[in-house]
């Protein structure tokens, strides 16, 4: 057992160095087998309704998903620049309370009330946080947080559940591969799910630019006091007018409509979706494996005794720290302080935007130059920017400069979000759900420090983090790298 661990990636013929041959070799092609060609077929009327209603699942799905992210990650993007500490203690308690959910409730939540209506009350516990916009204090804040992030867990899963029944279903009723209609659905899933950027910050921006004088800009002294010496805290002192509270009313106007969405998206699946045990979801035991809540607990954290585990844990972590940076840190310090907070939607959606195509373009882009540039390039953006923040001071005459920033940005933040999902599935094979606990815990945990580290320190503190952490994932990264390219030599040499 130990064994097929140590080599899951080797033997993987997923693993493509970067010259595009397999890293291992292909056991069923030493054995000599025929690939099995799976042939469309010719539907009935009746198999024809039920891939219709397959697909109509997937898409109202996504759609659900849509409405509750352009609430949700909209809302999240604007704490650190409207409710300061209270905003960010509050993010930081809603992914340790993640943490927790993953490993205790997802496998017993859906047992208990099925995929659908996990999906369904799950998506309330946003609404709860959202409702908590209307009087944002740390009692209100911080409890919503922890109900969102413990439901958060058991609606990701219930989500990755349903498409996968779903697409191995459909596969078998039109005759096409499992693997590829479930990459097909979750292609259709983030191709909603991305846009959330758009819309969400889209309403932000709209709603906190009513009332906004152009020439309404800070002086040269109160500008001092953004970017690089931006320090939570003391930004009142100042007198820098762009960090100035929202009014109420504005704030009001936009919770309405996010709240609006996320309850609409729990509707949307409570009266839209079909339930999973139509597609057979009673034949499913708990997680896909079958393991209980603590069992896959035990099976998370004997996972870390793998080595490669143990290598691809800081670059993890690095995901979910960048992903608080651009969140918090880069849209209080330099798009709220340089620019107004009306601003901030604007920027995220430049990042948005960029994300999502990327997302899209770096798959085939791997095959033809190899993960490792790929990777490489995420890195490289990733401590151009970080060096480039360390020495610009935001101003509102640099306005391109805050949106290439984000754009950057979103095109390395695709890089980490792929391919980090993409490596544990090649790594793993053998022990996928153990290794996709991991990715869920160690990124939360880059989460919790990355808002802890944007309530309690400067941003030259940050900044210097922020590099180290990214450091110490790519050294990781390319240990990896190393040992697979020295296993197949030497596997090379053998035959």
């Amino acid at each position: 057992m130990a064994k097929q661990e140590t080599t899951a990636g080797h033997t993987n013929p997923a693993f493509v160095n970067d010259e595009g041959s397999p890293a291992g070799v292909n056991k069923a092609a030493e054995a000599g087998e025929a690939a099995v060609v799976i042939k469309k077929k010719e539907l009935t009327k009746e198999e024809k309704q039920e891939k219709f209603q397959m697909l109509k699942n997937v898409f109202i799905i996504s759609i659900a998903f849509m409405f509750l992210f352009t609430s949700f990650n909209s809302m999240a993007n604007l704490q650190s620049s409207i409710n300061k500490v209270e905003g960010t203690t509050a993010l930081s308690t809603l992914y340790a309370a993640l943490v927790i959910s993953c490993a205790f409730v997802p496998t017993w939540m859906i047992k208990k009330f099925k995929a659908k209506w996990t999906l369904a009350v799950s998506m309330l516990g946003y609404s709860t946080y959202i409702a908590a916009q209307f009087y944002p204090r740390v009692w209100t804040l911080v409890p919503t947080s922890i109900l969102l992030g413990l439901g958060a867990a058991p609606m990701w899963s219930a989500k990755c559940t349903y498409l996968t029944q779903v697409g191995t279903k459909y596969a078998a009723l039109v005759g096409e591969n499992a693997e590829v209609v479930i990459v097909r659905f979750f292609g259709i899933f983030f191709l909603f799910f991305q846009s959330t950027q758009v819309w969400g910050n889209l309403i932000s921006s709209t709603v906190l630019s009513q009332g906004k004088e152009i020439d309404d800009t800070p002086d040269e002294i109160a500008l001092l006091s953004c970017g690089v010496n931006f320090c939570p805290g003391t930004h009142a002192e100042n007198n820098n007018t762009n960090l100035e509270k929202p009014p109420e009313a504005q704030i009001y106007t936009m919770a309405s409509i996010y709240l609006a969405c996320a309850l609409l998206s729990s509707v949307i699946i409570a009266v839209f979706v079909d339930p999973l045990t139509k597609y057979g979801e009673d034949d499913r035991v708990g997680s896909s494996t079958g393991k209980s809540g603590l069992e896959l607990l035990i099976a998370t954290f004997s996972h870390m005794r793998h080595p490669y585990q143990l290598l691809i844990i800081p670059l993890t972590v690095w995901s979910g720290v960048e992903q608080a940076f651009i969140g918090a840190d880069y849209t209080a310090a330099y798009v709220s302080c340089g620019l107004g907070v009306h601003m901030v939607g604007y920027v995220m959606i430049c990042y948005g935007v960029c994300d999502a195509i990327c997302s899209v373009s770096f798959s085939p882009l791997v095959k033809m130059i190899g993960r490792v540039r790929v990777f490489s390039m995420g890195a490289i953006i990733n401590f151009a920017i970080i060096i480039t923040l360390r020495y610009w001071m935001p101003h509102p005459d640099d306005f391109l400069v805050f949106f290439a920033m984000a754009a950057l940005w979103g095109v390395s933040d695709a890089v980490w979000q792929t391919q980090i999902n993409a490596l544990y599935g090649v790594l793993f094979t053998d022990s996928s759900e153990a290794a996709f606990s991991n990715y869920r815990l160690w990124e939360s945990l880059g989460y919790i420090l990355g808002y802890l580290v944007t309530t309690y320190s400067c941003m030259m503190t940050k900044l210097y983090f922020g590099a180290c952490i990214l450091v110490v994932g790519m050294l990781g990264f390319y240990a990896i790298e190393i040992w697979e390219r020295k296993k197949g030599n030497h596997k090379k040499n053998q035959v």
